[in-house]
């Protein structure tokens, strides 16, 4: 056990022991993680208590970011601020389907998606 467990287990161990996990809503009841269909199961529990203390997955935030990303290119005023977003947007969605580990896909970036093909067809 590494030193970050070891001091994470004792603050756990004192906390218990000072009753600060006593009146916790929820208390005595199983969690319900059927919300997360898509979360494999082995995660749910940690995706969970991640979500009540306020956090996302990478994967969630790296999301988020790419929808802003899309409406910020939906809206942009002028050719070289639309290119720049999309350059941004290219980045994320790709290390968004590393993350996934699945193939890159195109279809949520059209724009993108058409300069690829004519490339490739070439």
């Amino acid at each position: 056990m590494d030193l970050t467990a070891v001091i994470a287990e004792r603050k756990i161990l004192e906390a218990m022991e000072q009753g600060e996990f006593d009146d916790l809503p929820g208390k005595g009841k199983p969690l319900d993680l059927s919300d997360d269909p898509m979360v494999p199961e082995e995660l749910r529990v940690a995706f969970k208590v991640m979500k009540n203390a306020g956090f996302l997955p990478p994967e969630l935030e790296l999301h988020k970011e790419i929808v802003r990303l899309r409406e910020l290119v939906d809206a942009a005023c002028d050719e070289a601020q639309r290119s720049a977003r999309i350059k941004e947007l290219n980045i994320k969605l790709l290390r968004f389907n590393i993350m996934k580990k699945r193939p890159v896909n195109l279809e949520g970036v059209p724009e993108y998606r058409e300069r690829v093909i004519d490339r490739l067809t070439r």
